[in-house]
């Protein structure tokens, strides 16, 4: 799984200079803070998920790269946003300085906003698929990203500081902000390489939990982490007196937590054969990262 996983990141980080290289940029100060949050490194795992659906469902995944990096784009540019001293007023991302400690916060506002709308130019740019589908998948991908998913669960996000929330209105956020783009690049995949019904329904379930627990994963590492492992500042949900996981229940009870939800998505790929065991593995691999 793990030598999979560097295989296709170095593929994505290719693909990603590659997209970023042909793309018009006006001002010089704006492509280069696109480009350094965008080539900084990462896990790569939004388009390397929507390449394992779309093998999963008996495709090539590599033949879905242009959206495959789309989605990092997205990605992207909602880290740069939420490090902005209005949102979580980070200084530290994929170890090193964020965007607007570098650029300001001005041009980090703009790189982001660019590299959101980039990305529908890459889907674009995807070859061999019927408009019919791509269509489709834009739909998922634009309601995915937006109010109803991720800007939706970050906003939720905001309200929820400096006050106690409940378990459900926890899972809400994350669903929103963690949860929806993973599900899109699940869906996004298994749509792009003709999934059935069941099989949609089954990797739909798979990205619910998997969302989930990397969610409380992400709880377990700020307050167990390392600066140095994770790559951002630890305690930052603590600093901005944030309920999570660990917070509303206890460290042991989100271990516990985090496990369960893993074998839960591992369930969900059983009707599957070894063309998931990519995503059987990745889910494993999860809850026990240190990054």
């Amino acid at each position: 799984m793990k030598e999979l996983w560097k295989k296709r990141r170095e593929l994505v980080e290719a693909a990603l200079a590659e997209e970023l290289a042909k793309t018009p940029v006006l001002d010089a100060t704006l492509r280069a803070s696109m480009e350094y949050s965008l080539m900084a490194g990462g896990k790569r795992l939004r388009p390397i998920l929507l390449m394992a659906a779309a093998d999963a469902v008996g495709a090539d995944g590599t033949k879905f790269l242009s959206v495959a990096c789309a989605l990092e784009t997205i990605h992207t540019y909602s880290l740069i946003h939420d490090d902005l001293p209005a949102m979580d007023d980070d200084a530290l991302r994929r170890g090193k300085a964020t965007n607007h400690v570098v650029y300001g916060d001005g041009i980090a506002i703009l790189a982001g906003d660019a590299l959101l709308t980039l990305a529908f130019t890459v889907i674009l740019r995807q070859k061999d698929v019927p408009a019919e589908t791509l269509l489709r998948v834009v739909d998922e991908i634009s309601r995915a990203a937006g109010a109803e998913g991720m800007v939706g669960g970050q906003a939720l996000d905001l309200e929820a500081e400096n006050r106690q929330i409940t378990m459900e209105e926890l899972r809400s956020v994350h669903r929103g902000k963690t949860g929806a783009l993973f599900c899109a690049a699940l869906r996004s995949g298994a749509i792009l390489a003709g999934a059935t019904e069941e099989q949609l329904a089954a990797l739909t379930s798979y990205a619910d939990h998997f969302g989930l627990a990397f969610q409380i994963t992400d709880d377990i590492l700020d307050v167990i982490g390392s600066a140095e492992e994770i790559g951002k500042p630890v305690g930052s949900d603590e600093k901005n007196n944030k309920s999570t996981y660990v917070s509303l229940t206890s460290l042991p009870e989100a271990q516990a937590l985090a496990r369960c939800t893993a074998e839960a998505a591992e369930e969900a790929l059983s009707i599957f054969g070894a063309e998931a065991d990519f995503l059987r593995g990745l889910v494993s691999y999860l809850v026990n990262r240190k990054q």
